[in-house]
């Protein structure tokens, strides 16, 4: 699971806050962004600036266009959100047209898709 973290963009020694968070989240991905970050999660309370945010989206969670902006006034200079969402055969998956417009209308470009235990990341980052 590392190697896909990777690919999404985490780095040791990054600060993470998490979005998102609910029962049906994956453990195992939560723990391995802590091992490779090299420390917590923080959580929604944290008001410091950070370098990516981890971002457990589903369909039906509310409005992503506006997440995505409020994500990115959180996030460092050259820092990136991580968003996660549900992979195939899940009733709350997020059509993938939905998270381009979302990105589109927040001027994110979105890497292509990494499975990671039943989940789809992609890692979204400002246009140059």
């Amino acid at each position: 699971m590392g190697a896909a973290l990777r690919k999404l963009g985490l780095r040791p020694g990054q600060i993470v806050v998490e979005y998102g968070f609910d029962d049906d989240v994956e453990e195992s991905v939560r723990d391995a962004v802590e091992a490779l970050a090299e420390g917590p999660l923080e959580d929604e309370d944290y008001d410091g600036v950070v370098d990516v945010v981890l971002l457990w989206w589903r369909d039906g969670d509310g409005d992503l266009t506006d997440e995505l902006m409020d994500s990115l006034t959180r996030l460092e200079e050259g820092g990136s959100i991580v968003l996660l969402t549900p992979g195939t055969g899940r009733p709350d998956r997020v059509p993938a047209p939905d998270v381009q417009e979302a990105c589109t209308t927040c001027s994110l470009s979105a890497s292509g898709f990494v499975p990671v235990q039943g989940w789809v990341g992609q890692r979204l980052v400002g246009r140059r």
